[in-house]
């Protein structure tokens, strides 16, 4: 039944970001010039065969970067001073060769540098406040911790029975066979994700990721003695097919670890049909995958994208997830590990004992009531505005050479620099000016990265951010 539902997707998935890049790509091509009116909002739903709000959606987009404009009771026309259209960067031509992890204390400063007062952080994950459902949150937590005496004692694993059954809920969104018995709460996808790895490898295990990739990935392979093996991911379509058979033809690879579904820092999504053969290839060889979906819910298209979990019967997807998007102080996150239950179970017990009762006690009655998903709907028409503004400032203000990511979810930006431009001596630069950014050279253990930077696009916009995208834009001239 699964497979029936990822087939359903391909018609209507990214359509509003298909829209998009069309008419970009038509500006671009000189198809579509200044001055010129676009087709009305119901003209183009009927020629795409999508909603009008589809339509409205990607134009509003188009209008916010500075392509279009609207002219009451007329229509949207392309502007005549539209900017330039940078392109995506290309998959990275690297060799799947092993290597260690050099970037430990970068990705250590990275954190430090987020917890500075009054330090414009566009380098760490971490969204502002001010986006975020703090209030609400807090109440929640407050009124529980004052009618609940519960929460002062330990919530064994697998944790919360309540939270675990609303997650088990969710599931059913993507064609998800999950019971709240399948599932084991974790001090955060960090902490899922490390019990996952300890459960299927050992020390001097080759293990397969994406090129680029999270750096935590990277960091607990190299801390558990294990090697990364990595395969070049497109910034749209995920990991290279081709690459991952060869890769794993060639080496003994004990276990995968993949985010298939808005990969951080791409924002790429996997296609259906790749996911079905990343898991049939690794179902051949029985290779357990460590599938890690964090932002997932954050997906800027019409449906959420499905996870090469909702494909597993055999139990070899170790799936994990996290409220980090809205509540990362919480540290709450979640690991279905299929048949690895028990052993993930046990090193949960052996690593942490137990997570904090209040914390999970809160996320169950947020989803419970909807503030989850309210919360998730708001973040995501944030984040496309955000990507949106900033893509449109790098593109005026960034150097000749530039590239830029068009992610499909999250709230990252990966930006190519020109060759010359060194992504470390511009984070130096940077941190002069008050600004922080991430460095290429954290997400791989490689050097391919090294004129690559990722900002992050989750706090909210102002005139600030305008001035420190020229600033960057600058200083990328003395980062040689």
């Amino acid at each position: 039944m699964s497979t029936q539902i990822m087939d359903k997707v391909d018609k209507t998935t990214f359509l509003y970001e298909k829209i998009i890049d069309d008419i970009r790509n038509r500006i671009a091509n000189g198809n579509l010039r200044p001055g010129e009116k676009l087709p009305s909002v119901r003209k183009l739903s009927r020629d795409w065969d999508v909603s009008v709000s589809t339509v409205l959606q990607s134009y509003i987009a188009l209008e916010t970067i500075g392509l279009i404009e609207a002219k009451p009771q007329s229509g949207y026309y392309i502007r005549y001073k539209s900017g330039r259209v940078l392109p995506e960067p290309e998959t990275p031509n690297i060799q799947s060769a092993i290597k260690n992890y050099g970037c430990n204390e970068l990705v250590t400063n990275l954190c430090e540098l987020s917890t500075i007062p009054g330090l414009i952080s566009l380098g760490a994950g971490i969204p502002g406040s001010d986006v975020l459902p703090t209030k609400t949150l807090n109440n929640l937590l407050s009124r529980i911790a004052r009618s609940c005496s519960k929460g002062i004692n330990y919530e064994f694993p697998p944790g919360n029975s309540k939270l675990r059954h609303e997650l088990a809920k969710r599931t059913i969104e993507w064609g998800g066979d999950i019971s709240q018995e399948d599932i084991i709460i974790t001090n955060g996808a960090t902490e899922a994700l490390s019990l996952s790895l300890q459960a299927v490898a050992k020390a001097g295990d080759t293990i397969l990721t994406e090129s680029p990739t999270y750096y935590g990935v990277l960091q607990l392979i190299e801390n558990f003695g294990m090697h990364a093996l990595e395969i070049p991911t497109h910034p749209k379509d995920g990991i290279d097919i081709d690459a991952f058979k060869k890769a794993i033809k060639n080496h003994k690879v004990a276990a995968c670890i993949l985010y298939p579904s808005i990969n951080n820092p791409l924002g790429s999504i996997m296609p259906d049909d790749n996911k079905r053969k990343v898991y049939e290839i690794l179902s051949g060889k029985d290779i357990p995958l460590i599938e890690g979906d964090v932002y997932g819910e954050l997906y800027f298209g019409q449906t959420r994208p499905k996870p090469i979990k909702s494909l597993d019967k055999k139990g070899l997807v170790l799936y994990s997830s996290s409220f980090k998007t809205i509540a990362p102080g919480y540290r709450v996150g979640w690991v279905c590990p299929g048949r690895y239950f028990d052993k993930v179970k046990k090193l949960k017990y052996m690593s942490s004992l137990a997570n904090a009762s209040f914390p999970q006690m809160a996320m169950a009655e947020f989803l419970r009531t909807g503030g989850y998903e309210r919360c998730i709907r708001n973040l995501r028409k944030k984040f496309i505005s955000n990507i949106s503004i900033v893509s449109s400032l790098i593109c005026e203000y960034f150097p000749d050479g530039t590239k830029i990511s068009k992610p499909q979810g999250g709230h990252y930006l990966w930006i190519e620099l020109p060759e010359n431009v060194n992504s470390i001596k511009l984070q130096r630069l940077a941190l002069k000016e008050n600004i922080s950014i991430a460095p290429g050279p954290l997400f791989s253990t490689k050097d391919d990265f090294l004129n690559y930077i990722r900002l992050s696009c989750a706090c909210s916009w102002s005139s600030v951010i305008d001035k420190v995208i020229k600033t960057l834009g600058e200083l990328c001239k003395k980062a040689h």
